[in-house]
């Protein structure tokens, strides 16, 4: 199978996705199939740019917003648009965030005709809002944390959702622009760090207790774990992606109808999505022993230490194995939209 492999962007998440991308093109390799870089702001990657750009490393913070806003995606649009994808069997889509991740490039890739991993062009826009996506949880009674939009007055979110509570983009990953707020005075504060990374706020209830999650690998849900950050309260971008930030374990050791519950909310929450290939979702366990989901990933991060490759190593799926299962649901995925025209 030859596979190109998308990594790096122009999201927040970019760094993160370099890393995804590296251990899947090993992963892929070392299963015997021809798989080469792209990273859309620069095109195809030869074996020295390679090298040096998956060997940098996640950086303790996400890339600042002045640096990304200089990169484009004209080199990615320039293969595709020139047939430089058309020898390839898939495209592994190991970008995360922006442009990668919310329905956007997967609509060019969908008009070019090209398979690739993971969900398509409406699911991933709807998963990536976090207020869609919870209205539907909602509706497959998949509970989920009391929310509003913002922008309103601190006194109405307090009053609505309580201290603490959460301020984040609508739409962004990694937890970058989140702030769990405890005093009214920083709400300014939290809702402009908010805006920086989006052009909507969303405001949540916090749920105490612990950090839950749960792999969904084409129509079955794997073991469930659970995330202990080292570093704060909540696995923020440092504690995801930094040496120690957090100790994770699977499976998480909770009891048995908790983690079939995680199980069950985990693929009804896929569902209600329409994701597609694969998943990773995550919940909040309060100390009643309510489950909350707070999120679905349609891209989650993909290095052997990630949170998908754990949940499906703990249930026999070795990394390599894993890589290669979601190219072949993407190669599956394309056939049957061939089909229907």
């Amino acid at each position: 199978m030859k596979v190109a492999v998308l990594l790096g962007g122009t999201s927040a998440e970019r760094d993160v996705s370099i890393a995804s991308g590296g251990q899947v093109l090993k992963a892929l390799r070392a299963r015997g199939h021809e798989a080469v870089a792209v990273d859309p702001v620069v095109g195809l990657l030869d074996s020295a740019e390679e090298w040096r750009v998956i060997n940098r490393g996640v950086a303790a913070e996400p890339p600042d917003e002045a640096t990304l806003a200089r990169m484009s995606y004209a080199p990615l649009l320039h293969l595709i648009t020139t047939g430089g994808f058309s020898s390839f069997d898939v495209i592994f889509n190991g970008l995360h965030g922006g442009s990668g991740e919310d329905g956007r490039l997967q609509a060019v890739l969908d008009l070019a005709q090209l398979p690739y991993t993971g969900s398509g062009s409406l699911a991933s826009g709807v998963a990536m809002d976090k207020d869609f996506s919870k209205r539907l949880f909602s509706q497959a009674s998949v509970p989920t944390p009391d929310w509003i939009m913002g922008p309103c007055d601190v006194r109405d979110a307090v009053a609505s959702l309580g201290l603490p509570l959460v301020v984040k983009p609508n739409k962004q990953g990694s937890t970058v622009g989140l702030t769990v707020l405890s005093e009214v005075e920083r709400f300014r504060d939290a809702v402009d760090l908010a805006y920086e990374h989006d052009d909507e706020v969303l405001l949540e209830r916090f749920i105490p207790g612990r950090e839950l999650t749960v792999g969904v690998l084409g129509d079955e849900a794997l073991t469930v774990g659970e995330i202990i950050p080292q570093f704060s309260d909540i696995f923020d971008y440092k504690s995801k992606y930094q040496d120690g930030g957090a100790v994770e374990i699977f499976p998480a050791e909770i009891p048995d109808d908790i983690a079939a519950r995680v199980r069950e909310y985990g693929l009804a929450a896929h569902r209600a999505l329409k994701l597609r290939g694969y998943s990773r979702v995550d919940f909040r366990l309060d100390p009643e022993g309510r489950l909350f989901c707070l999120e679905a990933n349609t891209l989650p991060g993909l290095t052997a230490a990630s949170l998908l490759p754990k949940s499906a190593a703990a249930a026999g799926i070795t990394f390599p194995e894993l890589c290669e299962r979601i190219c072949g649901l993407a190669l599956e995925a394309g056939t049957h939209r061939r089909a229907f025209g």
